[in-house]
């Protein structure tokens, strides 16, 4: 795949932020969407800002990415629709902060369930639909957390990193089967989106002040900058994205070092942290 025109994409996650920013993108390169998120006032929006960028044709569903049934149902729904399926962008995904010896049973399962599970089930069911289009491409959102781990964000870090072990694993056996999908897993660092305000914390009393902390000191990049660099990525095929200078500039740090770079992380946080709170 080299281009999106006429392509059949699925993005989860469609109705703001990185996910939005992606379907105008792709709409603006002649691709067919197949939109989808919880949040249905927000899906409506992006559904009629892809038209206005000149998607050829565009669908929206409500889908809860943690149902594995719902997912089955939606990839039938989706090839039925459209004749063939091209690419998946699993995007939709969620937040969790707090020390993880605070963290509620209940969160971890549910922050699981949609960053972890719900891209194995996205991906399971729509494999098929790939392979048989002759010109398939996955795309996995894991996160510069993904690659480094930050504390505060122990959930977080457990959902992408298994999200790109996985995502890697299916790219290689995509080769050895030598069939006609591509793989791609992305890992942005702060981008400018409602992730943290929507986040769920270990302690109620901090949701405010990290909601702050990422969106003053964190978050540097626009959706749609983001967006042009995955999708460039994705057609340039490209088996690992990252997306902004804060992860190029950790990844590298954490090649370098090492296992070290874990302390220096610890001692940096230690004193850039505002009392009790955590990074997201």
């Amino acid at each position: 795949m080299r281009t999106l025109d006429g392509k059949v994409v699925v993005i989860t996650g469609a109705a703001s932020g990185i996910g939005r920013a992606l379907a105008v993108e792709a709409a603006g390169r002649g691709a067919c969407l197949a939109l989808s998120d919880v949040d249905e006032a927000g899906l409506a929006e992006t559904g009629r800002l892809a038209q206005e960028a000149g998607a050829r044709e565009v669908r929206t569903d409500r889908l809860d990415v943690a149902d594995r049934a719902a997912w089955t149902a939606y990839a039938d729904a989706v090839a039925e629709h459209f004749g063939r399926v091209n690419a998946l962008v699993n995007n939709a995904g969620v937040a969790l902060a707090g020390d993880f010896a605070d963290l509620d049973p209940g969160d971890m399962e549910w922050i699981m369930g949609i960053n972890f599970w719900g891209v194995v089930h996205g991906t399971k069911a729509f494999l098929p639909h790939l392979i048989a289009s002759g010109d398939g491409h996955v795309v996995n959102l894991s996160s510069l957390f993904g690659l480094v781990s930050m504390p505060g964000q122990s959930m977080y870090c457990a959902a992408k990193y298994a999200v790109r072990g996985m995502s890697e694993a299916l790219r290689e056996e995509m080769i050895v089967a030598r069939h006609p999908v591509q793989v791609t897993v992305v890992h942005p660092g702060g981008i400018k989106t409602a992730i943290a305000r929507n986040a769920r914390v270990a302690d109620p009393d901090d949701k405010q002040r990290t909601a702050d902390f990422f969106d003053q000191r964190l978050a540097k990049m626009e959706p749609a900058e983001a967006a042009r660099i995955i999708v460039r990525g994705m057609l340039a095929h490209k088996a690992r994205v990252l997306v902004g200078a804060d992860a190029h500039a950790l990844h590298h740090l954490a090649k370098t070092t090492g296992a070290r770079y874990q302390d220096l992380v610890a001692r940096v946080a230690r004193r850039a942290l505002p009392a009790r709170t955590k990074v997201v």
